[in-house]
């Protein structure tokens, strides 16, 4: 569920009391203790993960006001599943401001690329900027309102340039956007496997649009934050990971995978455990060779590590 204001304030009131009482284990905005059965392949890397900073404003029509989440918070993570690498993506609490990305990847020592947050007015110099950064795409997060698309197919264009992504937070709209996806310049990165509805799932007009754009061979799914859409519930997310095995198998050397750490659209009490989360991957995809696409191979490919 989104995290209101109000709610991001008992939010941050229950996560003094769930770390008082030790409910979130050893790492910040995660359950549990123990490692994943599944052991990554060296080189993985973390599609999807955000950073938050109470220092930094949140945009005038934000709607998720999650507590802060630090790279030292993130680094915890990491170790706990065996992994080095991530995807910093600027959250839509930020609107265009970028500063906290850029300060993760600066922090990062080469660890880490980054999605910005742009718009139509942003000059070539400061595009190039980023780039140096370490940033190597830009996001549309429309699952919360947030974002206008006036500027999606200029902005491809002028990224495409620069070997970057474009990333859709699709909400329920992936269907209406299939065609402008399709036709963009740059390569598309779907996030959280299209918000493909449930219980609809492989029938789903949304899940029939993804198969079409990953016959295109210029777009990505990332494999995240399954809780979103599932009606099954945790911890195995039986629903969702239908169409997850589904798309995996129809085109695998186009799949990432993302923890969606701090998992900022549930409450403190509802954060998963994310050792599971990553098992869950063994499910979806039981041969070895292709886990290491997923984890490894491809997300290097696209994002230049």
């Amino acid at each position: 569920m989104l995290l209101s204001r109000r709610r991001f304030l008992q939010a941050g009131t229950a996560l003094g009391a769930a770390a008082s009482m030790g409910a979130l284990a050893n790492v910040p905005f995660s359950q549990g203790d123990e490692k994943p059965k599944l052991t990554p392949p060296a080189g993985s890397v973390d599609c999807h993960m955000h950073l938050y900073d109470g220092r930094y404003p949140a945009a005038t029509n934000a709607t998720l006001f999650p507590p802060d989440a630090s790279l030292e918070d993130y680094r915890q993570l990491q170790k706990r599943l065996g992994m080095t690498r991530m995807v910093i993506v600027t959250p839509s609490t930020y609107g265009t401001d970028n500063r906290i990305l850029l300060d993760g990847l600066l922090r990062s020592r080469g660890d880490a690329r980054g999605i910005a947050v742009v718009d139509g007015s942003i000059t070539d110099t400061a595009l190039a900027s980023l780039h140096s950064a370490g940033v190597r795409g830009i996001r549309f997060n429309l699952s919360v309102g947030g974002a206008a698309l006036d500027d999606l197919e200029p902005l491809a264009s002028r990224v495409n340039e620069l070997g970057w992504n474009v990333q859709i937070a699709p909400g329920p709209l992936l269907v209406e956007l299939e065609p402008r996806l399709a036709k963009l310049s740059a390569r598309v990165v779907i996030d959280h496997m299209g918000h493909v509805p449930q219980p609809e799932g492989l029938n789903a007009a949304a899940f029939a649009s993804i198969i079409r754009l990953l016959d295109n061979e210029k777009t990505w799914v990332k494999l995240s934050a399954p809780y979103l859409r599932s009606k099954t519930g945790a911890p195995t997310y039986d629903d969702v990971g239908k169409v997850a095995s589904a798309m995996i198998r129809h085109n695998a050397e186009r799949m990432l995978w993302g923890s969606d750490w701090p998992h900022p659209t549930l409450a403190i009490d509802q954060k998963p455990d994310d050792a599971t989360i990553l098992d869950l991957l063994a499910l979806w995809a039981p041969d070895t060779g292709t886990r290491e696409l997923v984890l490894r191979d491809n997300p290097i490919s696209l994002y230049g590590f």
